[in-house]
């Protein structure tokens, strides 16, 4: 699954890589969680950066963005209600340079970071609903990440979005089961401007493992509430140290 990301990169290389100019200043981020604002590209208006929501609500349910869908399975996103629709007419892109996920040990769970080789920013294959103004979330595309608001108080239109996922690739499965769907430049407006399912399928597959390594990181990122650059450091992996400790 997906379920901590960040982005972080220079903003005007943002801008210049997505063809895209964000509703709000980019700010940089290193964790973040389910529940939060985010940027993406949504395919009803690929010239600009939004800031939806994480947790995919559908437009017909009244649950709010922290029941959310925060992941959708690649395999069933024709057969279930919740995605089906938005699979077929509103797909994003989810603007990030990395992910984070959990690799079960003898003593807990040993968080790792996720990325590119080359550091670069991607784009996960997303899907987003949009929010009524009387909906549960007060979440808003251009809300500032305090949760006010920018543009002189104007909130815009409410949506959310959801990370879709697949099988893993070489690097991720010694990590988790599933990895989200990471598109090749390429494949970027194509996700956004097919019509075809079964095209649009095609896409879905796991990254080339070459172009990716992950690594060790503190449990620090556990927390959302911890967002900084440390969090990207490199440290000992927990099976490592017992390993060290048992041969002592």
């Amino acid at each position: 699954m997906c379920g901590r990301t960040s982005l972080f990169a220079d903003p005007e290389l943002v801008r210049e890589r997505f063809d895209a100019d964000p509703v709000r200043p980019l700010e940089p981020r290193y964790n973040v969680s389910p529940g939060q604002s985010h940027p993406v590209v949504r395919n009803d208006d690929p010239d600009a950066i939004r800031f939806p929501t994480w947790g995919l609500v559908p437009e017909w349910s009244d649950d709010s963005p922290s029941s959310g869908h925060v992941n959708a399975r690649s395999e069933t996103l024709t057969e279930k209600p919740s995605f089906r629709e938005a699979f077929a007419e509103r797909r994003c892109l989810v603007l990030a340079d990395g992910f984070y996920d959990w690799k079960p040990t003898p003593t807990g769970k040993q968080p790792y970071r996720i990325e590119r080789e080359d550091r670069e920013p991607f784009a996960f294959a997303g899907l987003w609903e949009p929010r009524s103004e009387g909906a549960a979330s007060s979440a808003t595309d251009d809300a500032a990440p305090d949760g006010g608001t920018t543009n002189g108080g104007r909130t815009g239109d409410a949506a959310t979005f959801t990370i879709v996922t697949t099988e893993p690739n070489a690097v991720v499965e010694e990590v988790h089961h599933r990895m989200p769907v990471m598109l090749s430049p390429g494949e970027e407006r194509q996700w956004l401007e097919t019509d075809s399912t079964d095209a649009l399928a095609d896409l879905l597959d796991p990254y080339p493992a070459e172009e990716m390594h992950a690594y060790p990181v503190s449990s620090a990122v556990n927390d959302p509430k911890n967002d900084a650059p440390e969090l990207l450091e490199e440290v000992a992996a927990e099976e490592d140290v017992q390993t060290g400790l048992d041969e002592f």
